[in-house]
């Protein structure tokens, strides 16, 4: 446990290869919010995995690794993939022999890495671009899943890839004691295999195929902006703008999210515990409280 004395170093991996983005922006917001919250000192790392290789070591007390554009699968045998695979090595070998175990959290690009990495299910291309406000579903493993206390199922994310986790492997997964945790909406419409959304790999690795840190306020703005309303759709369409832009003022869905899942994480990765606020709701009941 980190007293409120002592330096918390967080380690942000940055997969976004010097793309723009928000969640760069809204990892770091959640993070500063904690830290006033629980009146920690955090001091945060910047680690640009593909563009610099840039890689931390085992000497932080919290690592974060985010989504990122392009092929999770085009990466095999690169030069950063190899060593973000063998921090991966690193942090398992560190939790295996030391009493201060280090929790990670993977994000969308950086979960499908870890599910290649693990070889608990197929990384695949979508037929096509999953970009939008989305419901997700529990599944039962998720009842003892601390990191994700006080939400609903379903709950909602925000969704924007390419590609998909699906068609996992059962007998690696029980090895390894992993859990699939959250599955995404049923589409009776289509014949095609409902993809994974979370898994916890270990005690201390856990990732979800959604954006936890999307912040809709943020991206309501974002998306508001001419630009950016354009390259929608033009990409989408204007339906697509629309609902997304009516699914971010929506207290309960993006916000609800936002204000649990990486807050949790927080919670579990530094104090070993998620804080009173979130153990007052169970799973599938409407909380009246955020962290």
């Amino acid at each position: 446990m980190i007293s409120p004395n002592t330096p918390l170093r967080i380690a942000i991996l940055d997969l976004y290869e010097g793309v723009a983005n928000q969640g760069m922006r809204c990892i770091r917001e959640i993070i500063f919010n904690y830290g006033v919250a629980h009146q920690l000192q955090i001091h945060i790392t910047e680690f640009d995995v593909r563009s610099k290789q840039e890689i931390p070591g085992v000497d932080f007390d919290v690592y974060i690794s985010t989504g990122g554009p392009g092929s999770p699968i085009d990466s095999k045998e690169t030069e950063w993939e190899k060593k973000y695979f063998h921090w991966i090595e690193d942090m398992l070998h560190h939790n295996n022999t030391s009493d201060h175990k280090k929790h990670v959290f993977f994000i969308c690009h950086s979960f499908q890495l870890a599910c290649r990495f693990f070889d608990v299910a197929e990384v695949t291309k979508r037929k096509s671009t999953a970009f939008g406000v989305f419901p997700v579903h529990y599944l039962e493993s998720i009842n003892e899943e601390l990191v994700f206390a006080g939400l609903k199922d379903p709950f909602y994310t925000v969704d924007s890839r390419d590609y998909q986790v699906i068609q996992p492997k059962l007998d690696r997964i029980l090895a390894l004691g992993a859990k699939i945790l959250v599955i995404e909406k049923a589409r009776p419409h289509v014949p095609y295999e409902r993809a994974i959304m979370a898994i916890r790999f270990n005690a201390h690795m856990i990732g979800t195929q959604f954006h936890p840190e999307a912040d809709a306020m943020g991206m309501l703005q974002y998306l508001q902006s001419d630009e950016k309303k354009q390259q929608v759709i033009d990409n989408h369409s204007e339906a697509k703008w629309q609902s997304m832009v009516e699914q971010l003022n929506d207290p309960d869905k993006i916000m609800y999210t936002y204000t649990h899942v990486l807050p949790n994480f927080l919670d579990l990765a530094i104090f070993n515990e998620i804080s009173i606020s979130s153990k007052q709701h169970q799973h599938g009941k409407t909380a009246t409280s955020t962290i």
